[in-house]
């Protein structure tokens, strides 16, 4: 009998650091995955009950009249989404949620934003997601990063503003990726190896 051997180094455990850019965003190098990003991206704050990116691929299946089993199958569609809570209800990431649509304002002492109307033929504002979590350690044993890049999404969100004694109020959304271009992966994924 064979039995399966565990790496306990390859199991992943603990929060993701999120930052958000404009889509197009200058990605920071490969090599600085153990490093915060620069410029271009914006961290933002706690997140409750974790952060998950998850790729959805659906088959469709290639079948003739004459065998009972499927010959093979296509890859039809896939769906890249990443669900979170923010936990800091600030006016940035309220933006954020809606895709852009407040307009910012503040003077001394305050700061405001006005929910924008467009109308059903108005182009979005995309977004990128930086999430910054943990890979499989490193052969000596220390902690390793792995950084997840969404290039291009646009958040799909109801928006509460909730005041209770026991909780929080959080921003709870997911984020669906789109199409980059031929050559440009809508999701890059990077893990720290030294």
């Amino acid at each position: 009998m064979t039995t399966n051997v565990v790496t306990p180094a390859n199991l992943v455990q603990g929060p993701a650091d999120v930052y958000a850019g404009g889509f197009g965003a200058t990605e920071p190098a490969d090599s600085a995955v153990a490093t915060a990003p620069g410029a271009g991206w914006t961290g933002v704050g706690g997140t409750q009950g974790g952060v998950t990116a998850e790729i959805d691929n659906t088959y469709d299946q290639l079948t003739v009249d004459q065998l009972v089993d499927p010959v093979g199958a296509r890859l039809t569609k896939r769906q890249i989404q990443v669900t979170l809570k923010l936990a800091e209800a600030t006016l940035e990431n309220l933006n954020l949620v809606l895709n852009n649509l407040l307009t910012m304002g503040s003077g001394t002492g305050y700061a405001t934003a006005d929910l924008q109307t467009t109308t059903s033929a108005t182009q979005p504002t995309y977004a990128a997601l930086l999430i910054d979590g943990w890979a499989p350690a490193l052969a000596t044993g220390a902690a390793a990063r792995r950084r997840i890049i969404v290039r291009k999404v646009l958040s799909q969100a109801k928006v509460q503003f909730s005041y209770q004694m026991q909780n929080n109020n959080v921003y709870d959304c997911t984020l669906t990726a789109f199409y980059v271009s031929q050559s440009i992966s809508p999701i890059h994924i990077v893990d720290q190896t030294a």
